[in-house]
């Protein structure tokens, strides 16, 4: 890298604040502190792009309220001091064995948040963790955000990490429900600048179309914007899946099982009846049917706003229905498969849900773990196989999971926890050890998982751009030395654990790949890059391809996570440096990717327009598309049920913000304030019915809230909106608790979730409103 100055210097990295994936120019001086943050313009994926998280890397990577060595709490009298790590680990092996020891594996528990999908250590070393803690209470952040599209995916292509995005760049025409990418920046759909790729679409002519129940920043951007009554997506998705094969408008193009089964389910749903349902008119219903099926190429994508209600997974599932049935599954211009560059752990059965339930509840596992809905009740319910311990890494369920009230009370009832973190926080505050990561600046990046939903083939690496100083320990340390002391185990003198634990990976991938002689040819200045080479020389793209399985594969990292293929593919393209920041290197031949190609091209590698993979990707029984999967046919008849129930005169959805992101990023000074605040969003109409004088009591099932009302005409009668992730009134995070917010997970309740994947409503919740 060139420096700007004698004093400072430039360097590159990827974003690692959402699933957008831009590259990012950073100038730090000579003290190493991030001076100022610029969209890498050379990046052939995100060309220069930047939203105002990744402008603000600097304060969340320096955060005076960042822990910055182990934390151990005193119980007795609540309250905190800084440890070595050797104290830390030293008390965490001490005790969460003995929990183990008196009740059993079972009886730990550990949850994953968002933020592991975005490291290198949460992708590489945190199965590690989960199998030294041998437990099957496993829990994440998939059952409170993306787990119904995950396994609409796994039952129609036979794997859950199989997933459709539309192909952005080619689509003449794209039908989008409950998605936000405006604010969000894309959500299992990495497409770095959503907002020019939405604006490109519509200059080549294209149409754009929203249904949301709220007027969003995109709706507003859209040639056309349908308000829905919350969680209704589905029966909306059936009428037009009802109308395709009325109108004899489907077009099916690749080979599938179950289309009878389809036409079958969907023939109650007709627009008139799905019309009363959604709020949708029925001639606009038939509209939308005609004109998916009458675009050269259409796409129809459906996000968190639809995962996080009743019937999430029918809503996904229909979802690529519609796409298969318009004859744009696996098309350009379609919903196409990604081609992620990394090698990951090859499936070879098709996916299943249900192989083990949950204690109490009985809820089925999926892809691992069960829903964090029922996390609570494995806590506080005496008997057999109670959670007693847990371990959390980078998450907060206190705010972001349902009935956020029930779980802080029952993580004060375990009898240890400890925590991966960086701040403490509202979840954490219970924990009896906290061991922090180092600054953001100190990890390497590349993205397993969100790579694997682009919409263009793309790689890119970044290493640490800051150092590690004397005595601090990579994050992928501290998971390979936390996996050590949950079992009960030291270090083994003179062996590094995390060198020890790659050494194995590294041996087994060679031997079942067959190259265990061509170890010494890996390359990297450590063994995890060492692991990154590998993979990316066995991925379709690397220069030991032909030596891969022949098998759909995947990387499994218990969040978000990515796919890989068994196809060969066309030699990449590199972004080309612009200026002095960087060199792209030399392109390599078909087949030539590895660890060098990536340093060599800091700003990126372009692999090419999405392909079509079918029928090489699918894994499922049939080797076809399965279009009625019994499980989800079972789900419908539940869905025709609910015809006959009244809906509720008012309901809550969540909201997302452009200069949020869960509940971390309220900590940073320039992105609170503004629009970035945690308000009720209530309809004029509602607020003059109900008598609102700016402040609204607001009572659900499961709990009540204060909150200062914001009357807007962008969302639709009896609809009220929160955003999610707020609620730090005790926070020890200075920004956070001066704008605390409310907790809008104190209404959610725990006991309601989707049925097939277990994951929890945030979405038509039914509430009450009136004046405080």
């Amino acid at each position: 890298m060139t420096h700007a100055t004698d004093s400072s210097r430039n360097l590159l990295r990827t974003c690692p604040l959402c699933e957008a994936v831009c590259g990012l120019e950073l100038t730090l001086d000579a003290d190493d502190h991030i001076r100022s943050i610029r969209g890498d313009h050379a990046d052939p994926f995100s060309r220069g792009f930047i939203c105002p998280k990744g402008a603000t890397l600097g304060h969340l990577d320096e955060d005076p309220d960042r822990l910055t060595a182990p934390m151990i709490r005193d119980r007795a009298t609540d309250t905190w001091r800084a440890a070595s790590w050797d104290e830390a680990f030293g008390v965490i092996r001490e005790r969460l064995p003995q929990v183990s020891a008196e009740y059993g594996n079972q009886a730990v528990g550990l949850y994953l948040g968002n933020p592991n999908a975005h490291t290198v250590a949460g992708a590489l070393y945190v199965p590690l963790l989960i199998r030294a803690l041998a437990t099957r209470n496993l829990f994440s952040a998939s059952t409170a955000d993306q787990m119904p599209k995950q396994v609409a995916s796994g039952l129609m292509f036979g794997d859950p990490l199989t997933v459709a995005v539309p192909d952005l760049d080619r689509t003449d025409y794209l039908l989008m429900l409950g998605a936000n990418p405006l604010e969000s920046n894309g959500s299992l759909c990495t497409a770095p600048d959503f907002p020019g790729r939405l604006k490109a679409l519509k200059q080549r002519g294209g149409r754009f179309v929203v249904v949301d129940p709220r007027r969003t920043r995109t709706a507003k951007l859209a040639d056309e914007h349908l308000f829905i009554r919350p969680g209704s997506d589905a029966y909306l998705l059936f009428g037009i899946v009802h109308t395709l094969f009325a109108e004899n408008l489907t077009t099916v193009r690749i080979a599938v099982s179950g289309l009878d089964e389809v036409r079958a389910a969907a023939a109650p749903f007709t627009p008139e009846v799905v019309a009363e349902r959604t709020g949708v008119p029925a001639e606009t219903v038939i509209r939308l049917a005609r004109e998916l099926a009458a675009a050269p190429t259409a796409a129809v994508y459906a996000r968190i706003g639809t995962c996080t209600a009743e019937f999430g997974t029918v809503a996904q599932w229909l979802v690529d229905v519609v796409n298969v049935l318009t004859g744009n599954l696996d098309s350009p211009g379609g919903a196409m498969f990604p081609t992620g560059a990394a090698l990951g752990i090859v499936r070879t059965r098709p996916f299943r849900t249900a192989r083990w339930t949950s204690r109490v509840r009985e809820l089925p596992e999926a892809m691992g773990e069960f829903p964090v809905a029922t996390l609570a009740d494995e806590i506080l319910t005496p008997g057999a196989g109670r959670i007693r311990a847990m371990v959390t890494v980078a998450g907060n369920p206190v705010l972001s999971a349902p009935s956020s009230a029930r779980l802080d009370t029952a993580f004060a009832d375990l009898e240890f926890m400890v925590s991966v973190d960086r701040y403490l926080n509202e979840t954490t505050r219970h924990a009896d050890v906290i061991l922090p990561p180092p600054r953001i600046t100190q990890a390497p990046h590349y993205d397993f998982a969100l790579l694997n939903f682009a919409v263009h083939n793309y790689a890119r690496y970044s290493r640490p751009l800051v150092p590690l100083a004397d005595g601090e320990l990579s994050e992928a340390e501290v998971i390979a030395r936390l996996a050590l002391a949950v079992s009960g185990q030291e270090p083994q003198e003179g062996l590094d654990p995390l060198t020890m634990v790659d050494e194995i990976v590294i041996a087994g991938t060679l031997h079942k790949a067959g190259m265990a002689h061509r170890r010494a040819e890996l390359l990297g200045d450590n063994t995890t890059e060492q692991r990154i080479d590998l993979m990316l020389r066995l991925g379709p793209y690397g220069e030991w391809a032909a030596g891969a399985p022949a098998t759909p594969t995947a990387t499994q990292t218990h969040g978000t996570t990515g796919t890989a293929t068994d196809a060969a593919a066309e030699g990449p393209h590199l972004g080309r440096a612009t200026g002095d920041t960087g060199s792209a290197g030399s392109v390599p031949p078909p087949g030539g990717l590895n660890l060098q190609v990536l340093l060599d091209n800091p700003h990126g590698v372009d692999l090419g327009p999405l392909r079509s993979r079918l029928p090489g990707v699918l894994l499922t029984a049939s080797r076809q598309v399965e279009l009625a999967p019994p499980q989800l046919l079972d789900d419908v008849a539940r869905l025709r049920d609910r015809l006959a129930v009244e809906a509720p005169e008012m309901v809550l959805v969540g909201r997302r913000q452009l200069r949020s992101n869960n509940s971390w990023l309220h900590n940073v000074p320039p992105l609170v304030g503004g629009s970035n605040r945690c308000t009720l969003h209530v309809n004029p109409e509602d607020v003059l019915r109900l008598g609102l004088n700016g402040v609204a009591v607001v009572k659900s099932a499961a709990g009540t809230v204060t909150v200062e009302v914001e009357a807007t005409a962008d969302i639709m009668p009896g609809v009220v909106s929160l955003p999610h992730g707020w609620g730090h009134g005790d926070s020890t995070q200075q920004v956070a608790r001066a704008h605390a917010g409310v907790n809008a997970n104190v209404l959610t309740d725990d006991s309601l979730v989707d049925a097939p994947s277990g994951n929890a409503v945030f979405n038509g919740v039914p509430v009450t409103l009136s004046p405080a």
